[in-house]
């Protein structure tokens, strides 16, 4: 287990924390933990997704046939996506093939890729944990990709008569089962996120290696501290915001997917976080007024990272006024901006947390997901909220076929 590449820090003061809830908050975090701990242990349970020899779906001599294909479309919905974009575009330097993600209805893309690739050398990963997602299905059908025996085509769905699996027995398609015991939104260390990735030509391993380093007595202090504290805000109902300042743009696909993270497994029984991605530093010339003068209902987020040295200005021979900018390069601004904007939320009482990377590697984004993942789980737990379901989405999807039919 390599040492953490994120440095984890909460600013949050007292007023938004009710303090003789905090020990209540705290023993129910130790018990779910222990719980927890034990369930890792069990076969066929969400927690051993965490297991060192988490069993996969698929072996590499499975896609021995398939890591020829330089081009990967991947076509899927929410969980079943997000998270191999997000780890595509944090590591897309590493990355040498061309990757397009179809995770909408959007005609003008598909006629667009359809225009300029060749389908034929195209590898075509189709992700629905239900096997019935209406928008995954309509892109796939739409493609008209689908032939006998293709070489080209890898299935990723539930085991069950279901549209997707019934098509790849059908079709004798590449089928790998996605779990049962696995939701789309935390399936990205599971066959869905880890595929993808594997035919980025990316590590397995090092993706996985530190995932349990959050459960660590180290850090599982960090883990505990955060979640008692933010159960203790979610209680008292008196922030309703969580705003992600991100100053790192590798990360924004990653926020997508901690945004479906925290919106679906918490927004239940009129309770729950409305997460909203805030680019810099494009927001701070339009949103941050309201941010620091508006209605104190927001806990920030601020992303940062370790910034790469770029050409130094040089503004003497313009305007002496801007000397301030003189023999600065551009990670100098970033870094001011991000410490101003942290030392104005403390002056003015506004409670943040702070993340900061500090290096762009399998290792660091496989801690990230697996740490927000955690979090939101104990989160739900300690507050007696289902962090696994969505009860109230499956009436838009029956609606939805109710209209097509």
């Amino acid at each position: 287990m390599t040492k953490s590449k994120i440095k984890k820090k909460n600013n949050i003061q007292k007023e938004f924390q009710n303090l003789k809830k905090i020990k209540f908050l705290s023993n129910e975090f130790n018990r779910v933990f222990k719980k927890i701990s034990f369930e890792k242990k069990l076969k066929n349970n969400f927690y051993n997704l965490f297991n060192k020899n988490f069993p996969f779906g698929f072996t590499k001599k499975n896609l021995i046939n398939f890591e020829k294909f330089n081009n990967i479309a991947i076509i899927g919905m929410g969980g079943s996506i997000l998270g191999a974009e997000a780890i595509y575009q944090f590591l897309k330097e590493k990355i040498k093939k061309k990757l397009y993600f179809f995770d909408d209805l959007n005609l003008d893309k598909i006629n667009n890729f359809k225009k300029n690739n060749n389908k034929n050398k195209t590898l075509f990963i189709i992700i629905s944990k239900s096997g019935n997602t209406l928008e995954t299905i309509s892109n796939f059908l739409y493609l008209k990709i689908i032939k006998k025996n293709s070489k080209n085509i890898i299935i990723i769905s539930e085991k069950k008569n279901n549209f997707l699996f019934l098509l790849s027995k059908k079709f004798n398609l590449f089928f790998i089962p996605h779990k049962e015991f696995i939701g789309g939104r935390y399936s990205v260390l599971s066959e869905v996120g880890l595929l993808p990735a594997y035919m980025m030509n990316l590590s397995i391993a090092k993706l996985r290696e530190n995932i349990n380093k959050n459960i660590l007595i180290k850090d599982k202090k960090f883990l505990k501290e955060s979640t008692t504290q933010l159960a203790n805000i979610l209680i008292n109902g008196k922030i309703s915001n969580l705003i992600f300042i991100n100053y790192v743009p590798k990360l924004e696909k990653f926020l997508f997917w901690l945004q479906q993270l925290v919106a679906e497994s918490l927004g239940k029984k009129g309770k729950g976080f409305l997460p909203v991605i805030s680019n810099t530093p494009k927001d701070h010339h339009s949103l941050l007024q309201l941010y620091l003068d508006g209605p104190k209902d927001k806990l920030f987020y601020i992303f940062t990272s370790k910034h790469e040295k770029t050409k130094k200005l040089k503004t003497k021979k313009y305007f002496g006024s801007l000397n301030f900018l003189d023999n600065k390069d551009l990670s100098s601004i970033k870094s001011a901006q991000e410490k101003a904007l942290i030392k104005t939320l403390k002056k003015n009482n506004i409670p943040s947390r702070e993340f900061k990377i500090s290096s762009f590697s399998e290792e660091t984004i496989g801690e990230l997901f697996s740490y927000f993942m955690l979090e939101i789980i104990f989160l739900g737990k300690i507050t007696k909220i289902n962090p696994f379901n969505q009860p109230s989405v499956e009436d838009v999807k029956k609606y939805t076929k109710k209209f097509l039919n």
